[in-house]
């Protein structure tokens, strides 16, 4: 894959088993207990079996080493593992990775997963603590003294100039928000089911760091997530209809860093996801105009609407109205705000559902659906499409 030329990655692999666990606040159970019963829940979908899996892929920052998982959840040996690294901007990475060694026969069955006790465990949203000197910490010492402590913060700086570049207030956020609970409200797995919002609740709800109110901020959840990645050719043999890889990419802007890039020359906007936009487009021969559905990560809502305009669905300042219309689906699962904390695989999940045609709130029709991962850090995509 290069930033400049397209790849022969696409078409090749295809997603066959989606599984998780029930998202909650307390999982009563282990990371791993969390993790196998993922991988068991996609291998089942599948049609497939533990002893099938030759491959397994997830995140650095996972406490389930997958020699670990392999061996708890049955599987036997392993010619490739690996993982991703930057946190929820290795979601559709992991599939990337996969993809990739089906492809090359390194591997036939391989396994994407996360699970973590996001919530009653370790809180990412916490911010920074007992964090081990390193090269990329060093760039958080600009900033942490000055109280810039937690996600909330960091993305805070770039909603702000955000919002005075284009003369916007906080309720263009609340546009994301407000549509992220309506498909919550009706999707019975998701934490918010049955509750959406208004815009006046998002108005009311209490500020975390300005501009960013609580129902900007993505809960924090228990829970589990697997992705069973084959060959296009193996999954058309399988249980259920493949949703076939289309396009993956990573990308990571100039002057990256973990959430906190702010000597960039303008903090309007997205770089690393204008880097896999550009990928993917490329790739997979298509544009804006033809995705069906957008699973875009929505840890904090300001990024989704910089992600729209990164991806050429609508210009620069313009996203909040282009949500507000819905001029094109968004986070039908209830994305991260609605359904659940997975640092963004259960929305590959919900894509595939899609363009099988077996989501809750599923979309008539729907063949092509964009999926993102983790934004301010260096990220990635992909595009999935049903077969045929």
């Amino acid at each position: 894959m290069s930033v400049r030329t397209r790849d022969s990655l696409g078409g090749r692999a295809a997603i066959a088993g989606i599984g998780a666990t029930e998202f909650s606040k307390d999982s009563g159970r282990s990371e791993l207990k969390l993790a196998v019963e993922a991988v068991h829940a996609a291998l089942d979908d599948a049609g497939l079996a533990p002893a099938d899996v030759d491959g397994m892929v997830t995140f650095t920052m996972d406490t389930n080493p997958e020699i670990t998982v392999a061996q708890a959840a049955g599987i036997g040996e392993l010619s490739f593992f690996s993982r991703v690294h930057y946190g929820g901007g290795a979601a559709c990475g992991t599939v990337q990775q996969a993809a990739l060694a089906v492809a090359s026969g390194v591997a036939e069955v391989v396994v994407c997963y996360r699970a973590f006790n996001e919530r009653s465990g370790r809180r990412f949203g916490s911010g920074v603590q007992r964090r081990e000197p390193s090269a990329e910490g060093a760039a958080l010492g600009w900033n942490l003294p000055f109280g810039l402590l937690t996600p909330a913060s960091w993305v805070a700086m770039a909603a702000q100039r955000y919002l005075h570049t284009y003369g916007l207030t906080p309720e263009a956020f609340g546009h994301v928000a407000v549509v992220d609970r309506k498909y919550a409200a009706t999707n019975p797995a998701a934490y918010f089911y049955e509750k959406p919002i208004t815009l006046a609740d998002h108005a009311a709800s209490r500020w975390i760091v300005e501009p960013l109110r609580l129902l900007d901020c993505c809960q924090e959840t228990d829970g589990g997530q697997a992705i069973v990645v084959t060959s296009v050719e193996r999954a058309r043999d399988l249980a259920r209809p493949p949703a076939v890889i289309v396009a993956a990419a990573q990308g990571a802007g100039r002057a990256q860093e973990q959430m906190t890039s702010f000597y960039r020359d303008d903090l309007t906007g997205l770089p690393e996801m204008s880097v896999v936009a550009r990928q993917l487009w490329r790739t997979a021969g298509i544009g804006p105009g033809d995705i069906d559905v957008g699973i875009l990560y929505d840890h904090f809502t300001p990024f989704v609407l910089m992600q729209l305009e990164e991806f050429g669905f609508c210009a620069p300042g313009e996203a909040a109205g282009f949500v507000a219309e819905e001029r094109l689906p968004v986070n039908t699962h209830g994305g991260q705000l609605g359904e659940a904390y997975l640092h963004g695989m259960n929305g590959i999940a919900e894509a595939v559902r899609q363009v099988r045609g077996t989501a809750v709130n599923q979309l008539p029709g729907a063949a092509t659906a964009l999926v993102t991962a983790g934004t301010g850090v260096p990220t990635s995509g992909l595009i999935l499409g049903s077969d045929g």
